[in-house]
C-alpha cells in the first residue's frame, strides 16, 4: 500500500515531459547493461561500458550511429538487444509524442473552458490505448510489408537461405521504419546501391515512419471517406506537403552535386544515379542507411545534408531533427512579418497564440547544442569542420549518417555524442510540451518600449 501510494505521489510530482526523459534513460540504461554481457558479443569478450553505452543510446533513440562493426561485433543476442531497442525505442516516441500532444490539448482547452465556464474532457486511459493499438498496428502493418519485398529479394535475387533472408528482411524492416539506419552490413546498403528491390522498400519504410502517426491518421480518414469531402488538419497539409518539397530539394541537390563525383555516382549510369539519388534524397528524413560513401562526399553535399538533417521529419513520428512542422512554421512567421502582418496565418487558419514562439525556442536552442557539441569535438580532435558538424548534426537529429569518424572520436567525444543523441530525440518533444504546458497570463503588462532590430 505504501508503495503504491508513494508512487501515486511521484506520478503527480512528475511532469508527463519529465517522465518522458526519466522512462527514455531507463531504457538506454537497461540496454547497454545488457550489450555490456560478454554473451552480446561474437567473440564472448566484454564490451567496454562506453561503447555499450553509445550503442545502446544510439538504438533507443533510433539514430544509427555505431562505434563498433554492428554485423561483426555483437552476436545474435546483441543483435537481438540492438533490435528490440529500436523497436521500444520508435514505438515509444510515437507513442509519448503523440500521447503528449494531447496532453498540452487538453491542457490548454481546460484553460479555455475555465475562462468560458464550459466542460472539457480529460485524456482517458481508454484514449491511450486507442492511440496505442493505433501505433502498433501502422508499426506492424509497415514492417511486414517492407520485411516481405526484402526476404523475397534476398531469398530469390542473392540464393540466401530462407532463414538468413528473413533475418535480414526483419532487421533492415525495423530499422528503417523505426528511421534508425542500424544494418548488420558494414557498408550499409552500399553493395546494393543500384537494386531498387532493397533500397526502395528502405525508403519507404523511412518516409512511412517518418511521417507520424496523426498524418497517418488523417490518411486512414481520408481513405475511408472516398468521394466525400475530407478537412485536413493544419499538421497533415504541412508535413505532407514540407516533406514533399525537402525530397525533391535533396533530391536534386544530390544529383547537382555528385553527378560527375568518381567516388560517389560519377560512375554509375543514368538509372543508377536516379535511384542513389533518390534514396540519399530521403535518409537524412531521418534514417542512417547510405548507399553512397558520405566521407567521399562534395563539401557542398555534406552542407545540404546538414541542413535537411536538423530539419528532421514530421511530429510524433520516429524521425529526428526540429520537425518539418517547426520549419514551416518559422518560414509562415517571416512571410507575416515581411508582409507587417500581426498574426501568422496558414492554409485559411490562424497559429495558436505562442506557437511561433514555441518554434523559435526549440529552433535556436537546437542549434546551440549543435554548434556546442561541434566546438568540443573540434578541441578534442584534429578532424575538419565539415567532418565533425555533420558528425554532430546527425547525433542530434538522430540521422546515423556519417562520414566515418564515429569509431575514431576519442571516448569523451563519443559520450559528446551520446548526449547529443539523447536530448536530440528527447529535448524538442519535451522542450515543446514543457513550454506549452507552463504558458500562462501575466497579470498585468509592463510600458511597451522597442529595441532597434537589424
Amino acid at each position: 500500500m505504501r508503495a503504491g501510494r508513494r508512487l501515486r505521489d511521484l506520478s503527480q510530482r512528475i511532469s508527463p515531459p519529465q517522465l518522458t526523459v526519466l522512462t527514455f534513460a531507463l531504457l538506454v540504461l537497461c540496454g547497454a547493461g545488457l550489450l555490456a554481457l560478454p554473451a552480446a558479443t561474437e567473440s564472448g569478450e566484454r564490451t567496454p561500458f562506453a561503447a555499450a553505452l553509445f550503442t545502446s543510446t544510439s538504438a533507443a533513440s533510433v539514430t544509427g550511429l555505431a562505434v563498433v562493426d554492428t554485423g561483426g561485433h555483437w552476436s545474435p543476442l546483441g543483435e537481438g538487444v540492438i533490435l528490440a531497442l529500436i523497436q521500444v525505442g520508435g514505438f515509444g516516441i510515437m507513442a509519448l509524442a503523440t500521447v503528449l500532444t494531447l496532453v498540452v490539448g487538453r491542457h490548454l482547452g481546460l484553460r479555455m473552458a475555465v475562462r468560458t465556464g464550459s466542460e472539457t474532457k480529460t485524456l482517458t486511459l481508454g484514449e491511450v490505448r486507442r492511440i496505442a493499438v493505433g501505433i502498433l498496428t501502422v508499426t506492424l502493418v509497415f514492417e511486414t510489408a517492407v520485411m516481405a519485398v526484402l526476404t523475397l529479394r534476398w531469398w530469390i535475387g542473392y540464393d540466401l537461405p530462407l532463414g538468413s533472408a528473413a533475418y535480414l528482411g526483419l532487421f533492415h524492416a525495423v530499422s528503417s521504419f523505426n528511421n534508425a539506419g542500424f544494418s548488420p552490413f558494414a557498408d550499409s546498403l552500399m553493395g546494393y546501391a543500384t537494386d531498387p528491390w532493397i533500397t526502395v522498400p528502405v525508403a519507404v519504410g523511412v518516409v512511412a515512419g517518418g511521417l507520424g502517426f496523426p498524418v497517418w491518421v488523417e490518411l486512414w480518414r481520408f481513405a475511408r471517406r472516398r468521394g466525400e469531402r475530407h478537412t485536413w488538419t493544419i499538421h497533415a497539409r504541412i508535413t505532407l506537403s514540407v516533406t514533399g518539397c525537402l525530397l525533391a530539394v535533396g533530391f536534386a541537390a544530390f544529383l547537382a552535386l555528385e553527378w560527375d563525383n568518381p567516388a560517389t555516382m560519377g560512375g554509375l549510369d543514368l538509372r543508377g544515379k536516379l535511384l542513389t539519388g533518390f534514396f540519399q534524397a530521403v535518409m537524412p528524413r531521418t534514417a542512417g542507411f547510405n548507399s553512397l560513401d558520405f566521407g567521399a562526399m562534395n563539401t557542398q553535399t555534406l552542407l545540404v545534408t546538414d541542413l535537411l538533417m536538423f530539419v528532421g521529419g514530421g511530429s510524433a513520428g520516429t524521425a529526428g531533427g526540429i520537425k518539418v512542422t517547426t520549419f514551416a512554421v518559422l518560414l509562415f512567421v517571416v512571410l507575416a512579418n515581411v508582409r507587417g502582418e500581426p498574426t501568422v496565418h496558414v492554409g485559411h487558419r490562424r497559429l495558436g497564440e505562442g506557437v511561433a514562439s514555441q518554434a523559435v525556442t526549440v529552433v535556436l536552442l537546437s542549434l546551440s547544442l549543435v554548434l556546442a557539441g561541434t566546438l568540443a569535438l573540434m578541441t578534442m580532435t584534429t578532424f575538419t569542420l565539415d567532418e565533425i558538424l555533420f558528425e554532430t548534426t546527425s547525433a542530434f537529429a538522430t540521422v546515423g549518417l556519417s562520414t566515418g569518424i564515429t569509431a575514431d572520436l576519442p571516448v569523451p567525444g563519443q559520450m559528446v555524442l551520446v548526449f547529443l543523441m539523447f536530448v536530440g530525440r528527447i529535448g524538442p518533444i519535451a522542450l515543446a510540451s514543457a513550454l506549452a504546458l507552463r504558458r500562462r497570463a501575466r497579470a498585468y503588462e509592463l510600458p511597451e518600449e522597442r529595441p532597434i532590430v537589424g
